[in-house]
């Protein structure tokens, strides 16, 4: 299998449409378009039934102390942790693209609505969810995607990691919430015919160029 993007280049930059927040002179970060990226698959092995995608940020800071904030900064030598920014399950075997900005063309406060998504496919919960809690304006359940927002003071250049799997099954069990730790325990228990993977770049730290 092979997994393209027309929205940016395996091992490059993804461009701010794409991302859940830009940089900014004054404000060091606005909120961004938060469009989902466009995505097409090809090789797709005999016998797939349908398949699943997640989007994770393996390069999220493990502690929270210095993390945007002012006069401090993130440490790249600093143990990182898995954030899922996309789950998206039982997308019919005859899909083979998702259309940039089809699942998420701007930034929901409280997040958008879960989990059906078109074409009896499910939206699982990204990490925002976690983010967000505590916060009176933001807080929610946040389903489907929403796009990069590394800390503007890291010294790591985040990765954000696209990859679909071909399953033999139409669905994907899963037990309990559909978060990312969820979604992947459920793999482990189904034949996977196939996966494939993208990597995108991004960062808001205006010191840790990434383009």
């Amino acid at each position: 299998m092979q997994l393209i993007s027309h929205s940016f280049q395996d091992g490059k930059a993804i461009p701010g449409e794409f991302a859940f927040a830009v940089p900014d002179a004054a404000t060091r970060v606005v909120l961004s378009s938060n469009r989902n990226p466009h995505l097409a698959w090809t090789g797709i092995p005999a016998g797939t039934r349908s398949f699943v995608l997640i989007c994770h940020d393996p390069d999220v800071p493990s502690r929270g102390d210095d993390v945007n904030q002012a006069g401090r900064e993130v440490p790249a030598s600093l143990p990182r942790i898995d954030f899922f920014h996309w789950l998206l399950l039982d997308i019919p075997a005859d899909v083979a693209e998702i259309a940039a900005g089809s699942h998420s063309n701007a930034v929901t406060p409280g997040g958008k609505p879960g989990p059906a998504a078109s074409a009896g496919m499910r939206h699982g919960i990204n990490d925002y969810t976690a983010w967000f809690a505590g916060d009176a304006q933001m807080q929610g359940e946040y389903h489907g995607y929403d796009g990069p927002c590394p800390p503007w003071n890291d010294e790591l250049v985040h990765r954000y990691i696209f990859t679909l799997y071909a399953l033999a099954t139409p669905s994907l069990a899963v037990a309990g919430p559909l978060t990312g730790a969820n979604v992947r325990a459920a793999l482990a228990t189904v034949p996977v015919l196939g996966q494939a993977s993208l990597t995108g770049l991004y960062g808001l730290n205006p010191a840790v160029p990434f383009d």
